[in-house]
């Protein structure tokens, strides 16, 4: 229900009853974030320049599956990035370099994603600055960072940001809880900012580029493991089958729905996002379970039986000149 009311172009009932907290929560929020531009409160900054990956808006518009791609552009043009996170979800706040054998329940699902798929160095720490300069000390060969959702994390200085879209834009236009922006979007866009849009065309005023999503392929979990890539002839195997589809993520719906684009039926499982799966979601006797690759961390193959578990890894295409864009703030690669 609040989703929905989120999504409204114009606040309903619900948005206004809870309109009030809204404002609560903006005026403590513009208090933090007017300590360090007032410069009451020290910005801390990272040991090499640092790029920040946020949204304004509440859950799901595509962060981490930007810090992939972005990990990569960012290669091509010579830097040797890593990455730092909070790590959300997992138990315990600890300071961890995230290892490809790690947990997510140590490091958290989406930093262990960020690990296996760019195979970049990765650190989490409730303090990001901590994971920077942990980070920097662990691998001195790094000179780029790029910051899983940091941008309301106003304590560290960065270089430049990418702000994140989907199709919902700022939805109903109110700040949390009456609707989904965690902070007012400004009538201009920020200095040192690009805009990507996770979505067919721009969902705000602001300028900025399209990311293209897809899923091109599937993985068997234990090849998944492994580290091999997806098959596009692997969709044949499911046609016509019984297919369970589950996702922990928060627009599942999103996942669903591009399976179905490519021919499957399938047999949803919506869970919340960041979901733990210490117990399979999916009826026992299931013969075909698809998963997203953030959910398929959290799951070894020894624990699946004899049901087949595919994988299904996000892609995201980045416009080339992002990176020209970003870069124009950035030193040069060393």
């Amino acid at each position: 229900m609040l989703a929905a009311s989120w999504q409204r172009s114009q606040p309903d009932l619900l948005a206004r009853t809870l309109q009030p907290l809204s404002w609560l929560y903006g005026a403590a929020s513009a208090l933090n974030r007017a300590l360090y531009t007032s410069g009451l409160r020290a910005r801390e900054r990272a040991p090499v320049p640092l790029l920040v990956v946020g949204n304004l808006v509440a859950g799901g518009a595509g962060k981490t599956p930007t810090v992939i791609a972005l990990v990569e552009q960012m290669r091509q043009r010579g830097y040797m990035p890593g990455v730092i996170s909070r790590g959300y979800g997992r138990k315990g706040d600890a300071l961890r370099l995230v290892e490809p054998t790690g947990a997510a329940d140590d490091v958290g699902d989406e930093p262990l994603l960020i690990r296996l798929r760019t195979r970049a160095p990765v650190a989490v720490a409730a303090r990001r600055i901590d994971a920077a300069r942990a980070l920097c000390q662990a691998r001195p060969e790094l000179d780029l960072l790029i910051a899983d959702d940091g941008l309301q994390h106003h304590m560290l200085a960065r270089d430049a940001q990418v702000i994140v879209f989907d199709e919902r834009g700022v939805g109903n236009g109110l700040l949390l809880p009456a609707g989904p922006l965690r902070e007012p979007m400004p009538a201009r866009l920020p200095e040192r900012s690009v805009v990507l849009y996770n979505a067919e065309r721009a969902s705000t005023p602001w300028p900025g580029f399209l990311a293209l999503r897809s899923i091109r392929g599937l993985v068997e979990l234990p090849a998944w493991w492994r580290g091999e890539g997806a098959r596009g002839e692997a969709w044949a195997a499911l046609q016509g089958r019984r297919v369970v589809a589950c996702a922990g993520t928060a627009m599942p719906q999103r996942f669903f729905s591009m399976l179905e684009q490519r021919g499957l039926t399938i047999e949803p499982i919506a869970l919340r996002d960041h979901a733990p799966f210490g117990t399979l979601p999916w009826p026992a006797g299931a013969t075909d379970v698809v998963l997203t690759e953030k959910d398929a961390v959290k799951i070894h193959p020894d624990r699946v039986g004899s049901t087949r578990v595919w994988v299904a890894p996000l892609d995201f295409v980045l416009d080339p000149q992002i990176g020209a864009a970003l870069a124009q703030w950035l030193p040069p690669p060393r």
